[in-house]
C-alpha cells in the first residue's frame, strides 16, 4: 500500500547541470529523517525542463540510493503517451516501487481520453507496476475525473492510489465515493493534508509533499499522528511548521513602469530558494523558471526567521545534517544576493 509521507524531491542544479552529488546528499537527508518514500523527478523536480537522459539518470540514482531504505516513486508522466511508456519501462528496470502519471498538460484531453489513451496503455504494458495518477488541473488544464479513476481501479489491479491536488474538497469526496474504502488517496497539497486525512468523507492516507524537502521528519510525524487520530499532538507540530506552507507559492505585488502587477513565484522556486539560503544542495531553477523578486525574497526570509525564532527545532535536522548555522545563514545577505532580480 502506497501510504505515508513521500517527498517530491527537488532536482538540484549546479549552474545549468544536474548536481548528482547534491542529489545523493538530499536523498540521504530524507532517509535519515524517516521519510516513507521519495518521488523522483515529479513536477517539483522540474521534470518538464529535464532532458530524458537526465530524467532517467536521476531515477536510476534515486532508485539505487533508496533500495532497502525507503520506497521510490518515479515520475514518468508526459503529454505524450509513447514517452510515458518509454519512461515507465526505464523506471521499471531500475526497480522503483511505483510510477506517477501527471495528467497530460497543454493538449487538454478529456477525462475519457486520459483514461483510455494515457493511463490504460501504461497500466496494460506494466501490469506488475503500481500506477499512480496525479490530478492537478490548475497546472495541466486537464483532469481525470473520479468516475474514470474508479473505472481504472476496477479494471486494473495496479491502479489503487491517486495523488490528489485539485484543491477541490467535493472532488476528493467523490473520489472516495466512487473508488471505495480501500482506495488510497494521497494529498498533493501540503496545506490541505490535515483536512484530507481527518475528513471521514475523504480519508487520505498520506501526502506527496514539497515542504518535506526541508522538514521531512516533521511532515512524516504529522502524517503519522493524523492517521492514528492523535489530532492534538499533530496540531502542536503543525503550529510550528505552518508558516512554511506559505512558501509553496509566493505571491507579491510589484511596481512596473506601467503600473502594479501580481507576481507568482510558483513551486518549486520559493522552496528551492529557501534551501539555497539554508545551505542545502539546491541551486536555482532551470529556465524558463528563474528567480524571485526582492519582495519575494523578503517574504521567504520573514517566514523562515519566524519559524527559526519561535521553533528552532524545525530547522535543526538541516543544521545537523548539512553542518550549517541556520541563524547565521538567515541573517547574512551574501546567502541570497544572487537569488533574486534586483529590478522588475
Amino acid at each position: 500500500m502506497i501510504s505515508g509521507c513521500y517527498t517530491a524531491l527537488v532536482t538540484p542544479f549546479n549552474k545549468e547541470n544536474v548536481d548528482y552529488n547534491g542529489l545523493k546528499s538530499l536523498v540521504d537527508f530524507q532517509i535519515k529523517n524517516g521519510i516513507t518514500g521519495i518521488l523522483a523527478v515529479g513536477t517539483t523536480g522540474e521534470s518538464p525542463t529535464l532532458l530524458w537522459k537526465e530524467h532517467n539518470k536521476i531515477i536510476k540514482e534515486i532508485a539505487a540510493k533508496t533500495k532497502n531504505n525507503c520506497l521510490c516513486i518515479a515520475g514518468t508522466g508526459s503529454n505524450n503517451t509513447k514517452e510515458s511508456i518509454n519512461a515507465t519501462k526505464h523506471a521499471a528496470r531500475t526497480g522503483v516501487d511505483a510510477v506517477l502519471l501527471v495528467d497530460p498538460y497543454y493538449n487538454g484531453p478529456s477525462s475519457l481520453e486520459i483514461r483510455r489513451e494515457y493511463i490504460e496503455p501504461v497500466a496494460k504494458a506494466f501490469p506488475e507496476m503500481e500506477i499512480i495518477p496525479y490530478i492537478i488541473p490548475g497546472r495541466t488544464g486537464a483532469q481525470l475525473l473520479p468516475e474514470d479513476l474508479a473505472i481504472l481501479n476496477n479494471t486494473f489491479k495496479n491502479i489503487n492510489t491517486v495523488k490528489e491536488a485539485t484543491g477541490n474538497i467535493d472532488n476528493m469526496k467523490q473520489t472516495r465515493k466512487c473508488c471505495g474504502p480501500d482506495f488510497t488517496i494521497l494529498s498533493g497539497d501540503d496545506s490541505m493534508t490535515s483536512q484530507m486525512i481527518t475528513d471521514d468523507d475523504i480519508k487520505a492516507s498520506g501526502v506527496i509533499s514539497v515542504l518535506s524537502n526541508i522538514i521531512p521528519g516533521h511532515v512524516s510525524k504529522i502524517v503519522e499522528l493524523l492517521t492514528n487520530k492523535k489530532i492534538e499532538k499533530a496540531k502542536e507540530i503543525l503550529l510550528a511548521v505552518e508558516p512554511l506552507y506559505e512558501l509553496v507559492t509566493v505571491t507579491t505585488k510589484e511596481i512596473t513602469e506601467h503600473g502594479e502587477v501580481t507576481c507568482r513565484a510558483r513551486n518549486p522556486l520559493a522552496v528551492k530558494t529557501l534551501m539555497s539560503i539554508l545551505g542545502m544542495p539546491s541551486g536555482g531553477c532551470r529556465r524558463p523558471l528563474g528567480k524571485m523578486t526582492q519582495n519575494g525574497i523578503d517574504q521567504v526570509l520573514e517566514t523562515a526567521r519566524k519559524v527559526q525564532g519561535k521553533n528552532p527545532e524545525v530547522f535543526k535536522p538541516v543544521e545537523d545534517f548539512f553542518q550549517v548555522d541556520v541563524n547565521a545563514r538567515l541573517n547574512d545577505a551574501e546567502n541570497w544576493k544572487d537569488l533574486y532580480y534586483y529590478n522588475y
